[in-house]
This record gives C-alpha cells, sequence and structure tokens, in this order.
C-alpha cells in the first residue's frame, strides 16, 4: 500500500511539474509528454490487489505480457454548440513496452466521474484508467482516452453528455493520438472502441459519427450502456429502485447545469433543481465542492432533488430538456460495428434494459452482430465493467 502510495504520488508531481519546455509539438494544436511507465510487476498489482480495492466482484484476468510508456497529449479540439469555438483538451496515449510497432489501438471512453482530474491524463487519479490500461496496453493494445471538454487540463464547465462536444473532444483526441504514435514510431493496426458508463454513451456516439465518415472500427465493447438518456432519467426520478446508486443525484445536477450552459437554456436549473438545493448544486458542478460535501446537504432520492413538475414533465417529454435528452440517444442507427453490451443484474446505475436496449435495435435494423453479455448474477455497476474488460480483450482478438 505504502508502495503504490509513493508511486502514486510521483506520477501526479512528474503531471504538476511538466511544463511547456517538455511538451514535444508533433501537429498543429497538439503536443505530448512522457509522464512514466507502469512495470509488468506494477501492472499485475493493478490486475489483483487494485481490482480487489476498486470491486467486490470477482474477477480474475491473466498477467500482463509487456510493460507500459505513458504519455499525456495536449490538443486542440472545438465546441460545436458554441460556434466550433477552438479549446484546449487533454487525454492519454498508453503505449505498450514491445518491439511490434504495428499495433492496435483502442479507445477508451471513461465512465462519469465528480473531479476534473479521475481522468485518463492523470492514471493514478482514475481506477478505471489503470485497470484498463493494464489488461488491454499490457497485452498488446495502444490505449488512448480523452478527458473530455471541461476535464482534465480543459477550463471549460463540464460537457456532461454532451453529445457533439463529447464526439468532437474524442475525434480530436484519435487525431492527436495518430499524431503521437507517428512521432513515436508506432503504425495502427486497426481501432476498437470501449467504454464504461458515461464512457459508454461516449463510444456510441463517437462510434456513430467514425462510421458516418465511413472511418473503420474493427469492434467496439460497452459495459452499462446509457443508450437512451431520456428513458435512463425517466426511470430515476418516476420509478426509484431500492439498488440504486446514491450518487444518482450528482449525476442528474451535472445533466442540468452542463445542458443548461452547453444547450443555451440558462434558466433550466431553476426549473429543474428544488430552490433549497440550487446554490449548493451549482456549486458542485463548478467544483468548487466535491461530492462528498455536497451529499450531506441534498436529498438521498432525486424525486426529492427535482421539482415537482419535473415528474409531469418528463412523463410527456415534451419540455425543451427531455426533447434534449431523447435527441441525444445513442443506439437509434443500423451499425455497421460488431459489439458486446455488458449488463449485470444488481447495477444500482443501469437497468439492464437499458443497457442493453441497443442488442434489438441493431438485430431489427439488420445491422452488424450486437451481443448482450450477461456479467452474472452479482454484478453492480463496477463488475459489469470489469466483467467487460476481461471479455473485450478476447473479443477484439477475435476482430483482429
Amino acid at each position: 500500500m505504502r508502495q503504490t502510495t509513493i508511486i502514486a504520488l510521483l506520477f501526479m508531481l512528474l503531471a504538476a511539474t511538466a511544463s511547456a519546455a517538455d511538451y514535444k509539438d508533433v501537429a498543429s494544436g497538439v503536443r505530448y509528454t512522457h509522464i512514466g511507465d507502469y512495470s509488468v510487476e506494477r501492472l499485475n498489482k493493478i490486475l489483483t490487489s487494485e481490482v480487489a480495492a476498486f470491486s467486490n466482484f470477482k474477477m480474475q484476468y491473466p498477467e500482463a505480457a509487456n510493460g507500459v510508456s505513458l504519455y499525456k497529449v495536449l490538443y486542440t479540439t472545438m465546441i460545436p454548440e458554441q460556434g466550433n469555438r477552438p479549446t484546449l483538451a487533454s487525454g492519454l496515449v498508453a503505449v505498450p513496452q514491445t518491439t511490434q510497432k504495428k499495433l492496435p489501438v483502442v479507445s477508451y471512453q471513461h465512465g462519469t466521474v465528480f473531479t476534473r482530474t479521475a481522468v485518463p491524463s492523470r492514471p493514478e487519479e482514475s481506477d478505471e484508467t489503470r485497470i484498463v490500461t493494464a489488461r488491454l496496453a499490457g497485452n498488446g493494445y495502444v490505449v488512448i482516452g480523452a478527458d473530455y471538454i471541461g476535464k482534465g487540463d480543459s477550463t471549460e464547465p463540464d460537457s456532461y453528455m454532451v453529445r457533439e462536444s463529447t464526439v468532437q473532444a474524442c475525434m480530436d483526441m484519435l487525431f492527436a493520438a495518430r499524431a503521437v504514435l507517428a512521432d513515436l514510431g508506432i503504425e495502427e493496426n486497426g481501432l476498437y472502441l470501449s467504454g464504461w458508463s458515461q464512457g459508454s454513451w461516449s463510444t456510441q456516439q463517437f462510434r456513430h459519427r467514425l462510421e458516418s465518415l465511413n472511418m473503420p472500427v474493427k469492434a467496439a465493447a460497452t459495459a452499462a450502456t446509457p443508450a437512451d438518456l431520456y428513458l435512463l432519467l425517466t426511470r430515476w426520478i418516476n420509478n426509484p429502485s431500492s439498488l440504486d446508486a446514491t450518487w444518482l443525484a450528482g449525476s442528474v445536477i451535472l445533466f442540468t447545469y452542463s445542458y443548461a450552459y452547453y444547450y443555451d437554456m440558462p434558466g433550466l436549473p431553476q426549473t429543474i433543481i428544488r430552490p433549497e438545493y440550487q446554490a449548493v448544486c451549482r456549486d458542485f458542478y463548478e467544483n468548487k465542492i466535491g461530492w462528498e460535501e455536497l451529499q450531506p446537504q441534498i436529498p438521498a432520492k432525486v424525486a426529492d432533488l427535482v421539482q415537482e413538475e419535473v415528474m409531469a414533465q418528463s412523463s410527456a417529454g415534451m419540455d425543451s430538456f427531455f426533447r434534449r435528452l431523447r435527441d441525444n440517444q445513442a443506439f437509434m442507427w443500423r451499425s455497421a460495428t460488431p459489439c458486446r453490451y455488458y449488463y449485470g443484474k444488481v447495477d444500482e446505475v443501469m437497468p439492464p434494459y437499458v443497457s442493453t436496449l441497443a442488442v434489438g435495435y441493431t438485430i431489427t435494423a439488420g445491422g452488424a452482430r450486437a451481443e448482450a453479455v450477461y456479467a452474472g448474477d452479482t454484478a453492480d455497476h463496477r463488475g459489469a465493467f470489469l466483467y467487460g474488460v476481461g471479455d473485450q480483450k478476447e473479443f477484439f482478438d477475435s476482430k483482429r
């Protein structure tokens, strides 16, 4: 434990002290810096003791085959919702330490986090990033990941579940990563997509854009996929379950304030959040307070956080907020990419119906093979993620 803490502190110190001189420019608006390495020993520790600390869900992974070099990337992207305004974004490129120079690339989209820093470019603060890196980059796949606009080095407000900004950040991260890999002398050997929770939604949206541009994706795999945002929030508000996570209210707050900012609906929070909670909720969205400080100040149930009229509005689904949620669905197209959707029986965030919604739609539309993969009776939100991380390596291998 003490050794892991020291390593984490060293990584954060290195990232914090990186100056402009430490970054190498490789393309217009793209620069990167080496932030550290994971040895095979460290990767195996991530896959065992750190996975056990992350979740009680039991998973055993094969050992890592190679070490990994970690690179932080800064790149220019745009905010389409604001007239393609340029802005700075950050992300991670994790490169296997191998003699092979032609490697498959996995773009991993991260899940919901309540801080700016628990993101791919700061892997020591992101459990999911370390686990994906250990499982995939530790076995021959380059792993890349965008922090998203509003996270990492971005100074923008959080673009939580905002479709075009999310897609743009992922697309420009892919282009930036390709420039970094070319500078490192590595050739891409097929693109794969992966994501969890919010990141599953991001992956679906990103995949849709790539397919629309005829940019091939070998395969995709998502865990706990919120394919229908309107359905998900309506379920949280109107049909709560004893399984529901205590932090669902935090997600609703992020939805409300990010949509107010990026979709130019400045009065939205005042129509969604009850007046007595609006000030602390805004502080939370603006990262002035964290979840631990916010949680005791707001109701445990989403229905008690939102105004009474919201329940009726969500049922009709006709007001601007709920129409936008419906517009931001992430499954209604004829997919051209084989995909697996992982789900768990006791997921406290994503109901199995929502997680697997894309499967029946894709099959009915005659799209590429879509599979619902059951993570087990004891698989909760993190369990679905861990099971998916274990399975998708072989799934991706089968498409190479």
